[in-house]
């Protein structure tokens, strides 16, 4: 995929993949509600421009372009394996609750749950209907919540972060928006030339 416009890093406040573009020579800001390691540009409550956004009210999205891409490493708390446990009785933070405390909190846990999906299916629902390019990033594992209750398979899996110089081996999923995914070799054009 060639990007001639900006990176716009959603839900992304370490610098890291911003700091990795800017080296392509690709303009790139984060975005986050928070600032903790003093590299997020634009300090937004994303949730709130996504719902603006799907209301058709003026918000961030309005500001990406047709050459731009938005990678979104949308928050996986409440879809990860990890979660899944939290919604059973046996889950080990729940040990000292009553059953009715701990019916509560799955509860919680499910009703989050459920914003946080909409939350993601809007994100998505935008971007495809402005023809915005996205990428939504999520875990992959076991018994992960989108596998099996989301609104669209996701368009690759990559089983091993680490073939890539990443840290981690932990399966991660991709949902491409208005992109398509490339493979093998990439040249970057920027002013100085193919990188």
């Amino acid at each position: 995929m060639e990007i001639k416009g900006k990176v716009h890093c959603f839900f992304e406040q370490s610098g890291t993949f911003k700091n990795e573009f800017i080296k392509l020579g690709i303009p790139a800001e984060d975005y986050d509600i928070q600032n903790n390691f003093g590299e997020t540009d634009n300090v937004v409550d994303l949730f709130t421009a996504i719902e603006d956004a799907y209301d058709g009210k003026p918000s961030l999205f309005d500001q990406v372009g047709g050459e731009d891409l938005i990678v979104a490493f949308f928050p996986c708390i409440y879809f990860s394996c990890l979660s899944q446990m939290g919604i059973s009785w046996g889950y080990t933070n729940y040990r000292k609750l009553s059953y009715k405390e701990k019916t509560d909190e799955i509860l919680k846990r499910v009703a989050n749950r459920e914003r946080f999906f909409g939350l993601a299916a809007k994100m998505l629902t935008i971007a495809k209907e402005r023809g915005i390019r996205l990428i939504m990033e999520n875990p992959w594992s076991q018994q992960t919540y989108l596998k099996a209750n989301f609104i669209l398979p996701p368009t690759m899996v990559d089983n091993n972060r680490r073939l890539r110089g990443d840290y981690f081996t932990k399966p991660t999923a991709y949902w491409f928006i208005n992109s398509e995914p490339t493979h093998g070799f990439t040249e970057q054009q920027d002013k100085k030339g193919i990188r």
